[in-house]
């Protein structure tokens, strides 16, 4: 049975992963953690029987410190999903892998903010880190089942958010609203709103860069709206290997809570009449792509 603690239980990816969970035979849930919603994440863990519990705002059965450790080390989990939203999840990813405890990713901030922090952590322990990102997690795959010598560049596919082909002129008047009002995924709203901006696919340049060693020049982003293909590969003979799925976070949620075995999440992708379109990114238009890859050349 394997032992999971949850660290920013209350959000999309917490909700989803306990689902992933419920549903799962060989995984429970032994701790949980958010930042104010310590309600919510109560009731969540009386429906659950979980005893261990912290919230950033005081309150549960563990007393929060600033990088969970105490947290880690009352819950003795097997595996550590970091869901926390920014910067916060730093300390946390550290923490869990100082330990040896593997982490499945979702907070992407500890890669941007860290990227070398944790590297080095890593190569200390040997801790195991799998994305949940669904882009980061295709290319996981991908990476898994080919020689990396044949790899000539990673390629992270972007919806293009709702506010895709509008020129920089006509997003002068969006509105909040706008912005999450995502047309494919169901996400927090920091995560939908960095998504219109295309401020998310930066930082998930800056990740791939520490998550797979590649240089920024070898990595590639298409808009691609369907959402149906999440990373691709580039070989050295000119083809290419594409990750396709539908746009289902508990999926790539339960690979990386349950790998090196299959998810327990099962969701085929439909094909017939099914379209795939890509284009490239309008980097007038959604500058944030591009500070991001110049912030991340730079260190």
């Amino acid at each position: 049975m394997k032992r999971v603690l949850i660290l920013g239980c209350t959000g999309s990816i917490g909700v989803q992963a306990l689902d992933v969970i419920d549903g799962a035979d060989d995984m429970v849930c032994v701790g949980l953690a958010c930042g104010a919603r310590v309600d919510a994440m109560l009731a969540q863990a009386t429906a659950r029987g979980i005893e261990i519990t912290s919230a950033a705002s005081g309150g549960g059965s563990v007393a929060h410190s600033p990088d969970l450790g105490s947290l880690i080390d009352a819950a003795e989990p097997d595996i550590v999903l970091n869901a926390l939203v920014g910067a916060a999840g730093l300390p946390p990813t550290l923490a869990a892998i100082e330990r040896g405890v593997p982490v499945a990713l979702a907070n992407k901030e500890s890669l941007v903010a860290g990227g070398d922090l944790v590297r080095a952590a890593r190569d200390r322990t040997g801790a195991m880190l799998v994305p949940v990102d669904s882009e980061h997690s295709a290319m996981f795959q991908l990476f898994e089942g080919v020689d990396r010598s044949r790899v000539v560049r990673g390629v992270l596919t972007a919806s293009g958010g709702p506010f895709r082909g509008r020129s920089a002129e006509e997003l002068t008047g969006v509105t909040v609203a706008d912005a999450l009002a995502h047309p494919t995924w169901t996400m927090g709203a920091k995560i939908t709103i960095d998504s219109a901006t295309m401020m998310n696919k930066g930082l998930e340049v800056i990740e791939a860069h520490h998550l797979f060693d590649l240089r920024y020049h070898e990595i590639e982003v298409v808009v691609h709206p369907q959402s149906s293909v999440h990373a691709m590969i580039r070989l050295e003979d000119g083809s290419l290997i594409a990750h396709m799925g539908p746009p289902d976070m508990r999926v790539p949620i339960g690979y990386a809570l349950r790998w090196p075995a299959p998810p327990p999440v099962r969701e085929e992708m439909p094909l017939a009449g099914a379209s795939l379109t890509f284009e490239p990114p309008d980097e007038v238009a959604f500058p944030c792509l591009r500070l991001a890859r110049q912030a991340g050349a730079e260190g």
